[in-house]
């Protein structure tokens, strides 16, 4: 895997159908909303909320149709209530679980931050994710390349990373083969749909 930053499928878990577009794909590459006891719709981010699964594409079109065509609705076979701004709500929700996972990561000991340790430990090759920020500047992010068949991740901010990290900024890190690698690859391509244009990735590709 390059810098599009796509997680392999997993074949072998359960799909579901895309309420907007159709797409059948694997659960972790869909955002999955419940219907609250309110009638309210709401993002089951971590996918554990009671109730009737609704699926959608982690994209802001996507998402946006199925909140202003009726299709939560029809999906959930009753009347709904749409909450306003739902795309970028759901867009908050993934960065917070994308930055705990980095955090829990980083306390476990499978990611570090700073350049110089980010080189040294691309270097040695026992790395699997390199993350930068989006806002660094691009001269010093052109010094690091992405793991050999590796993941890049570079749509969380500075201030995000940071967090992650427990600094006020943070623009490059790293994380390992632990079992919390592949949680944080889905999620940050749960999160890319909504923040990376098409265009934009084919630059990045192009680099």
């Amino acid at each position: 895997m390059g810098r599009g930053g796509q997680p392999k499928d997993r074949s072998d878990g359960p799909e579901r159908k895309c309420i907007a577009t159709g797409e059948l794909r694997p659960k972790a590459q869909l955002v999955r909303f419940v219907i609250g006891p309110d009638g309210a719709v709401v993002p089951d981010i971590a996918a554990k909320l009671p109730g009737h699964g609704i699926y959608v594409v982690p994209t802001r079109a996507a998402i946006e149709r199925a909140a202003t065509k009726g299709l939560f609705a029809r999906a959930a076979k009753q009347p709904v209530t749409v909450p306003e701004a739902l795309a970028d709500r759901v867009e908050a929700l993934i960065a917070r679980r994308l930055i705990d996972l980095i955090s829990l990561a980083r306390k476990g000991g499978g990611a570090v931050a700073g350049y110089e340790k980010v080189k040294d430990r691309l270097a040695r090759g026992d790395v699997r994710v390199l993350l930068q920020a989006s806002d660094g500047s691009e001269r010093g992010k052109s010094g690091l390349s992405t793991p050999e068949g590796g993941t890049y991740i570079g749509w969380l901010t500075a201030d995000e990373l940071g967090q992650a990290f427990s600094r006020q900024t943070t623009i490059h890190a790293v994380l390992g083969y632990g079992g919390l690698a592949q949680r944080v690859v889905e999620e940050a391509a749960r999160l890319k749909g909504l923040r990376v244009s098409d265009g934009e990735t084919a630059r990045r590709k192009g680099k």
